[in-house]
């Protein structure tokens, strides 16, 4: 298996100019240790491997054999990368021949077959549980990405009107089979769920890329950016005996747990964006889940509880009245 590794890694470092450890962990799918563990490996080996520290330092290789493969056109290149990107769950094996693929192409051809060997990346940490998820545009996002073209998207946000906004795309992430459009904006590099895409069209300008842009670096620290906001505040209670699953379920890897008590209720944390959103997760299990503090979440679940009392408490629409009661014994009907 490592010399299969040691192989990929190779064959990786043929196709960048310079990689950090980091890079080619995430490449192999190796934690960062033992990523740099192959590096040193193939030093030792006697490959021209060297490493260069401090910032924007990493791993080179000098040299390489080169050598030419006709009978692909461009878009045909640009196609058979896209299909099989990381972002579209292709192994090991298959990351392995697409390698070799740039390194036999022609010169001219090169730098698109690399541009769409960049286009994806995919992240298996889980956010929110979403399934995967039909992208009408995601062609044409991609093609953008690979031809450098600046786009005019239509964005829709969970319950607002889809709003118009000019890009430069950069790269295309998948996380848990949701897809994500890393793109350069007037407000600096942000990320567009591909599923909330609503119109894509192309300004016929080309879009512009930063200097040194890596997609791999960027996404982990925008993704890093997005978990911190995901966990910025922390409420405690107790929860009901079997309400774990549930409670799993809803908030993953979020919720903790205590030692369970004599009753039977266990102590539990849960962390999210704010103490509000916590409480409206968790309003759903009603009295199996008391929230102690902070405050705000106690009484966001007692706003929502009045809301809920509200609507619901009193006869519904359309249901019909009670009939009315009998006069008790004795009790005189009017006249």
């Amino acid at each position: 298996m490592r010399a299969d590794r040691l192989v990929a890694a190779l064959l990786f470092l043929q196709t960048r100019r310079r990689v950090t450890a980091a890079e080619l962990a995430l490449e192999l799918g190796v934690s960062e240790r033992t990523a740099r563990r192959d590096l040193e490996a193939l030093a030792s080996a006697g490959i021209p491997v060297y490493s260069q520290a401090g910032q924007g330092g990493g791993w080179s290789l000098v040299g390489g054999a080169r050598t030419d493969l006709t009978g692909l056109t461009a878009p045909e290149i640009r196609e058979l990368f896209l299909l099989t990107g990381p972002d579209t769950g292709a192994g090991p094996h298959t990351r392995t021949a697409l390698r070799k693929l740039v390194r036999a192409l022609p010169a001219p051809l090169r730098a698109g077959a690399e541009a769409a060997a960049r286009a994806g990346i995919a992240d298996g940490t889980d956010w929110t549980g979403a399934e995967t998820e039909e992208a009408a545009h995601l062609a044409a996002l991609q093609r953008a990405v690979v031809e450098e073209r600046e786009l005019r998207i239509g964005y829709a946000r969970p319950g607002r009107e889809p709003r118009e906004r000019t890009v430069q795309p950069l790269g295309i992430a998948a996380k848990s089979g949701v897809r994500y459009l890393l793109a350069d904006t007037a407000d600096g590099l942000r990320t567009f769920r591909v599923g909330r895409v609503t119109s894509v069209t192309e300004t016929g300008a080309p879009a512009g890329r930063p200097e040194g842009f890596d997609l791999a670096t960027a996404w982990r620290a925008l993704a890093a950016r997005m978990e911190d906001r995901m966990v910025a505040a922390t409420v405690r209670g107790r929860a009901a005996p079997g309400t774990e699953t549930v409670l799993e379920g809803l908030l993953g890897g979020r919720i903790r747990y205590g030692e369970r008590g004599p009753d039977g209720w266990t102590p539990i944390e849960a962390d999210g964006p704010s103490p509000e959103v916590i409480a409206a997760q968790l309003a759903g299990l009603g009295a199996r889940v008391e929230l102690l503090d902070p405050p705000e979440a106690r009484t966001a679940l007692a706003r929502i509880g009045a809301e809920l009392t509200a609507l619901y408490g009193g006869p519904g629409p359309g249901t019909p009245a009670a009939p009315p009661r009998a006069p008790a014994r004795g009790a005189t009907r009017p006249g």
